[in-house]
């Protein structure tokens, strides 16, 4: 790994607008299948009085007399939690920490800060670049990146920003240093999009204890390859949002269910020799290549992380407790999937750009070009004025 030094950029020097990880407040209002989700909103809203009050579990933040605005673009209650009694709101996809991807109730009266800034922006053309938390030495990625609003959750260390692509609605205004676009235009002979900046940052990024590192190449032969690499590694990601491919390994090779997973599975193992994944007593998958049972982020094994979100035991009498009786087959389905995209990302991190020995782009050649240091106002959310929002008691919300 490249040493990062003073003179790398760091992405909040590219990307300046970000916002911190989502604070949910609760457990209970994520779940990896839409079903748990919906049963557990009709338990609470059955409970009345001290029982509802110790289903919903109240913080400094929430309680059942909370006030708050609707989410943007969410259509759900404004009133008082305590006098919910309607049906469940229609659950969005949440990024929930890296490569789990689950459901989350968008409901801003059960969340203690929801970040609606991202909210606002939040559509199908945007991409958001999710820093992951820096452990020294732990091996993982600096930078992933989603479709789905994410949660900024890192499985170890301290979790980093969440920058979007865009600033706006409908990818406009990316969310870019002035005039960053424009250097890297006239050093590499042609014009450079917003989207090849993130997926070089994705494929270039390093993690660094001041942030995420993104050096800059000053050769346009490397940086169009470390591009091409970037944009894979996004595809692979986004497992066919955006109009992408869904993803495969080459060479047609695919994990199979060779023997059915238990209705219950209470620990995963590996093994080697045979490339599989044992899943509970007597559940296997095959192949299985190492490098997805072993990818990392913050040093945490991905499949264990994936895995526990889903068998961990909850507490009686709980919200968290209301779970599927037997394990569905869709989860099946999305671990099938996450194998294939583990095994490509460890793949394409092997084809990562190698920058040692290459002449870039240092701080200071930013800072003599005008793009460093950014404007205060590009580190703030742009204003959004396009739409109503819903305040609290269903007034009309002032953006």
């Amino acid at each position: 790994m490249r040493r990062v030094t003073d003179d790398v950029p760091l992405l909040d020097d590219l990307m300046p607008w970000s916002v911190a990880p989502l604070r949910l407040g609760r457990s209970w209002v994520v779940a990896p299948d839409l079903r748990t989700l919906k049963s557990r909103w009709d338990a609470l809203v059955r409970a009345e009085g001290n029982e509802r009050e110790a289903l919903f579990g109240p913080t400094r933040a929430r309680t059942l007399a909370s006030s708050v605005a609707a989410l943007p673009g969410q259509r759900t209650g404004t009133a008082r939690f305590a006098r919910e009694a309607g049906p469940c709101p229609e659950p969005v996809r949440l990024a929930h920490g890296p490569f789990d991807e689950q459901w989350l109730l968008p409901d801003h009266r059960l969340l203690d800060v929801a970040r609606p800034e991202l909210w606002r922006v939040a559509d199908e053309r945007q991409l958001f670049a999710v820093e992951q938390g820096y452990v020294p030495q732990a091996p993982g990625p600096a930078l992933l990146v989603t479709g789905a609003l994410p949660d900024g959750r890192s499985p170890a260390g301290r979790p980093g920003r969440i920058r979007p692509l865009y600033r706006r609605p409908g990818g406009r205004e990316p969310n870019l240093a002035p005039g960053l676009v424009e250097l890297l235009g006239a050093r590499y002979g042609r014009a450079v999009a917003p989207e090849e900046v993130l997926a070089w940052a994705v494929a270039a990024a390093r993690p660094s204890p001041a942030g995420c590192a993104v050096p800059l190449p000053a050769d346009p032969a490397v940086w169009a390859a470390g591009v091409a690499v970037g944009r894979r590694m996004t595809d692979v990601q986004l497992r066919g949002a955006r109009g992408g491919e869904r993803p495969r390994l080459p060479g047609g090779r695919r994990p199979y269910v060779r023997a059915a997973l238990p209705a219950r599975p209470a620990a995963l193992a590996y093994e080697a020799g045979e490339e599989a994944l044992l899943v509970g007593d007597g559940g296997r998958i095959a192949p299985v290549p190492a490098e997805a049972w072993d990818y990392r982020v913050g040093g945490v094994r991905v499949l264990e992380l994936w895995f526990a979100h889903r068998t961990a035991p909850a507490g009686p009498g709980t919200l968290d407790a209301v779970r599927p009786a037997a394990w569905p087959q869709e989860w099946t389905s999305e671990l099938l999937e996450l194998i294939t995209v583990l095994a490509l990302q460890a793949q394409l991190e092997a084809r990562a750009p190698d920058l040692s020995g290459t002449e870039t782009l240092t701080r200071a050649c930013l800072r003599s070009a005008g793009v460093l240091p950014a404007p205060e106002a590009a580190r703030r959310p742009a204003s959004v004025l396009d739409r109503e929002e819903e305040g609290p008691e269903g007034q009309l919300a002032l953006l």
